[in-house]
């Protein structure tokens, strides 16, 4: 009779086990029993390579979970970051509305402060600033929250990305409307503060289009385009009453004119102005600001015109016209302007604070009276 041998099968529940301890133990067997034990060992093999695509499917499948995951914590600290930035310009313009005070324009001249205080920096009676702190207060709030995976009232993450994605949407529909506003409203005005809020809105907008990728945000489109249209069409329902320029900076033109000085100059006066003169300080001032005049009249009328003056609006002032190039250079802040020796003094200046700060001696009221 013949005999064959056949590999004596393992339970199926440990195959990996019994393949790894110890050889296949070897038995003689009939012919009809073989190719059943064959067989089954077959399918333990399988069963041992199955798992291990399984495991490293999962390992596979869990890396990419963590790159994405790490991918979008990163954009959400992204764009906690720039909505700090955004509520603290917010809060320093709402500051400036609600006391109504000057805004500091980097550029000089008083275009920043006009804009502010135009008609289109308010929206259905609440100031602009105050509405542009809330939206990015909001978003900086919910980036944190996404960051650290924790958020209030019981809402879940995907909630939470979608208020963050129809927030900056708002946001970037209401920049580009304003940019538009800037350029066909206020010809020729410059506002700093205006294009970096722009420049902030679309960066988040970007920045949460580019965490949900192309795939994801082709199906909220939609939605984001009737967002936009609402947001445009609000702004614009409240604007619809003004006129095409606001009035009270169409009204702003002055031609430039001579204040005359009239105080006499004091010995101590001219000394310091020639002195002054000679180092090459500069007073830098407008034809229209109080406080320069004021500060000619404390030098006097022979002094004041040894003083190296620069105007600043030689042509005259109106809405839309830019400082003068000589005074964009030094970076004015406000009217006058001291630069003396390199550094630059904001207001108007004592007579002891420009000789400690220039170098005058006293000594030299004696020698300018000898000469």
């Amino acid at each position: 009779m013949a005999s064959f041998v056949r590999l004596s099968p393992s339970p199926p529940s440990l195959c990996r086990s019994a393949s790894r301890l110890s050889p296949p133990r070897i038995a003689p067997f009939k012919s009809g029993v073989g190719v059943r034990g064959v067989l089954l060992r077959i399918q333990c093999l399988q069963q041992d390579q199955k798992g291990a695509d399984d495991v490293n499917a999962e390992t596979s499948s869990s890396s990419s979970s963590s790159s994405a995951s790490s991918s979008s914590v990163s954009a959400y600290r992204w764009s906690a970051g720039l909505g700090g930035l955004g509520l603290i310009e917010t809060a320093y313009l709402s500051y400036l509305k609600l006391t109504q005070s000057d805004a500091f324009c980097p550029i000089g001249g008083q275009t920043c402060g006009d804009i502010l205080n135009s008609d289109y920096a308010v929206v259905y009676g609440i100031p602009l600033p105050l509405i542009g702190m809330l939206a990015y207060g909001t978003v900086a709030i919910l980036s944190l929250q996404l960051a650290v995976n924790i958020f209030p009232f019981k809402i879940n993450e995907n909630d939470g990305r979608f208020v963050l994605l129809g927030c900056t949407t708002a946001m970037a529909s209401a920049s580009a409307y304003f940019l538009y506003i800037l350029s066909a409203k206020f010809t020729g005005v410059s506002c700093p503060y205006c294009l970096l809020s722009a420049f902030l809105s679309f960066s988040l907008f970007f920045t949460i289009i580019k965490d949900f990728g192309f795939q994801e945000i082709q199906k909220e489109v939609v939605l984001q385009l009737l967002l936009a249209v609402l947001v445009v069409f609000a702004l614009n329902t409240s604007y619809s009453s003004l006129e095409p320029a606001n009035k009270s900076m169409a009204k702003i033109e002055m031609k430039p004119f001579t204040t005359e000085i009239t105080t006499e100059s004091s010995p101590f006066a001219l000394a310091l102005a020639k002195h002054l003169h000679s180092i090459g300080a500069k007073m830098y001032g407008a034809f229209w600001c109080s406080h320069c005049v004021e500060q000619k009249q404390m030098f006097g009328r022979e002094a004041a015109k040894l003083l190296d003056y620069v105007e600043c609006f030689p042509d005259g002032y109106r809405t839309g016209i830019k400082i003068a190039k000589a005074c964009s250079d030094v970076k004015i802040e406000g009217f006058p302007t001291w630069v003396i020796n390199g550094q630059v003094l904001s207001g108007e200046q004592s007579f002891e604070e420009l000789a400690q700060l220039s170098g005058f001696s006293p000594e030299e009221v004696n020698k300018s009276m000898d000469s």
